[in-house]
C-alpha cells in the first residue's frame, strides 16, 4: 500500500525534526546585511541544489541525491518519506506608468522599504507512505510536478494609492522520489534502505548561453528528506553498533548526509541533509528566531542588524519578507532575550574530583604532574610543559618532534579532518585540558604553511587514539 498522507504519530515526530530541517532548508537564504545589493546575496542557493539533468551535465552541479541507511523495521511497519525543497520564484518590480500600464524598474521606493528584483523561495513538499514489504525489488517511485505559474501583487503607498506591482514567475519543476529496501547478508534482520531524489526536468540550456540563473527556477533548492518508521528503528550512520559497522561503511550516500533526528533517544526518524550534521541535531533554545546565518553568531548578528542605518533597513525590508522579519526581530528584541544569547552552559559537572582512569596505553609521561591540583590553582600550570611532556601510545613515547600518522576519529572530528586521513604529521606540543584530557598539537608534513603555523601557534589538534607513531607504520 502506498499513500501520500502521513500517519499522525509520524507527522508529530517529523514536526519535531522539522525545526532543524527548516534551518537546513533556508541555510544562507539571505545573509547579513540582508540586502539584495550585498555581494554575498548575489550568489545564492548553495546547499542541496538539484539542477535539471542536462544542465548538470554541462556544469559541476548534480541532479540527484542518494541516501542509504540501515533500518530495523518491525512486522507490518510502514515507511514515511517527506521531500522538502524550495522552488525559486523570480520577482520583478514594476512601477505604475503615468501614461497607464506598468513598466519594469530596478527599484521602487516606498516610505518603509525599497522593493528590488529578487529570487524568493517557495517551500514545497512531496510526501509518501509505503509498506516496508513493498520496497523490495523495484521499490516505490513517486513522480511529482510543480507547474509554471505567474502571480502579481499590487503595491500601494502609505496613502493606499496604487504605485506599482510585483510580478512573480515560477518555471516548471519535475522530479521523483524512489524508495527501495534490501536485506543485509548474514544473520541480521536489518534492511538497507535506498532513497533517491532526482530532478527529471527536461529543460536544457539553449544556444544563447543560459547560465546558472536560468537553471535555478527549474531546480530543487535546499532539497532534503525526512524518513520515518511507524514501528522499528534506524541505525546511526555516525555511531553504529559493532555488528552494523561493515554494513554502514558499505552504504553509498551521494550529496546527502543521513542522521538520526527528532527528540534525543529516539531512532525512528532520519533527516537526510545536504550539509553535515550530527545525530539528533537541535536548535539552541536561546535562539530568538531565524537569522539565516550560522546559529552560533546569533548575538553578533542581532547587534549588527540593530545597528544598520534606516536606509539599509528599508532596503533589507524590501529585499525579502524573511529579511524584513529579521529587521523587526532585531529592532524589537527585549534586552533579556539579547542577554540570553551571550552564552549558555548546557551541563554542569564536578571537574576537580577524580576523573576516569586513563587507559594503560595512553598514560602521560609527565614528571611531577599532580592530578589532584585544582585547575584554577596557578600551581597546576607549573606541573605541565607542552614542549617537554610526552605520552605513551602503542608502547612508544610521543612528544614534541615525534612523527605520527593521522587517523581522525569519525565521532569527534569535522569534515576537513577527514582529508588528513593517513597523512604524516609532526607533533608540536602535548596539551592537557582541565578535564584531564590529552591533545596533540601537530603540523602536517608537506604543508607549505607549516612554518607560519608554528610562528603563530595555530596547530591542528588530535587526541592520542587518533594518531599512530610513524615507526609502527
Amino acid at each position: 500500500m502506498t499513500t501520500s498522507v502521513l500517519p499522525d504519530e509520524t507527522a508529530d515526530h517529523f514536526a519535531t525534526a522539522r525545526q532543524v530541517a527548516d534551518a537546513v532548508l533556508f541555510e544562507g537564504y539571505v545573509l547579513y546585511p540582508y540586502r539584495a545589493s550585498a555581494a554575498k546575496n548575489k550568489l545564492r542557493w548553495q546547499f542541496g541544489v538539484l539542477v535539471p539533468p542536462r544542465w548538470g551535465a554541462e556544469s559541476a552541479e548534480h541532479s540527484f541525491q542518494r541516501t542509504e541507511c540501515l533500518m530495523e523495521p518491525r512486522s507490518g511497519a510502514r515507511l514515511s518519506a517527506e521531500l522538502r525543497f524550495l522552488h525559486a520564484q523570480r520577482r520583478t518590480v514594476q512601477r505604475l506608468s503615468p501614461a497607464g500600464g506598468f513598466e519594469t524598474v530596478e527599484e521602487l521606493e516606498l516610505p518603509d522599504r525599497v522593493l528590488v528584483p529578487w529570487d524568493e523561495g517557495s517551500e514545497e513538499r512531496v510526501t509518501l507512505v509505503a509498506d516496508i514489504s513493498k520496497l523490495a525489488g523495484e521499490g516505490v517511485t513517486v513522480p511529482f510536478t510543480r507547474p509554471a505559474r505567474e502571480e502579481t501583487e499590487p503595491v500601494h503607498d502609505a496613502d493606499g494609492k496604487l504605485v506599482g506591482r510585483l510580478v512573480r514567475r515560477c518555471a516548471e519543476v519535475q522530479g521523483h522520489v524512489r524508495l527501495t529496501a534490501s536485506e543485509l547478508d548474514g544473520p541480521y534482520t536489518a534492511l538497507r534502505l535506498t532513497a533517491t531524489v532526482e530532478n527529471t526536468s527536461g529543460w536544457q540550456p539553449d544556444d544563447t548561453g543560459a547560465d546558472r540563473d536560468a537553471a535555478l527556477p527549474r531546480s530543487l533548492v535546499g532539497a532534503h528528506l525526512l524518513l520515518g518508521l511507524s514501528a522499528g528503528s534506524f541505525v546511526s550512520m555516525t555511531d553504529p553498533p559493532e555488528w552494523a559497522r561493515g554494513a554502514v561503511a558499505a552504504c553509498r550516500n551521494e550529496h546527502a548526509w543521513p542522521v538520526l533526528a527528532g527528540a534525543g533517544g529516539r531512532a525512528d526518524v532520519v533527516l537526510s541533509s545536504p550539509i553535515i550534521l550530527e545525530d539528533h541535531p537541535a536548535i539552541a533554545p536561546e535562539s530568538p528566531g531565524a537569522l539565516y546565518d550560522a546559529l552560533e553568531i546569533d548575538e553578533i548578528l542581532a547587534l549588527r542588524t540593530a545597528a544598520l542605518t534606516d536606509q539599509e533597513k528599508r532596503e533589507a525590508r524590501g529585499t525579502d519578507p524573511r529579511a524584513a522579519e529579521v529587521i523587526e526581530l532585531a529592532d524589537t528584541m527585549p534586552p533579556e532575550v539579547l542577554e540570553r544569547l551571550h552564552g549558555a552552559v548546557r551541563a554542569l559537572r564536578e571537574v576537580t574530583g577524580p576523573g576516569p582512569a586513563a587507559p594503560d596505553d595512553l598514560t602521560p609521561d609527565v614528571p611531577g604532574l599532580r592530578p589532584d591540583t585544582p585547575w584554577w590553582d596557578p600551581e597546576s600550570d607549573r606541573s605541565v610543559d607542552p614542549v617537554r611532556d610526552r605520552i605513551t601510545v602503542d608502547g612508544h613515547s610521543v612528544g614534541a618532534g615525534s612523527r605520527v600518522l593521522l587517523r581522525p576519529g569519525l565521532r569527534r572530528t569535522d569534515a576537513q579532518d577527514l582529508f588528513l586521513q593517513g597523512r604524516a604529521a609532526q607533533v608540536e606540543a602535548v596539551l592537557h585540558d582541565v578535564d584531564g584530557g590529552v591533545h596533540l598539537a601537530v603540523t602536517v608534513e608537506g604543508d607549505p604553511g607549516a612554518d607560519i603555523r608554528r610562528e603563530q601557534g595555530r596547530f591542528l589538534y588530535f587526541q592520542p587514539d587518533e594518531i599512530a607513531p610513524l615507526e609502527d607504520v
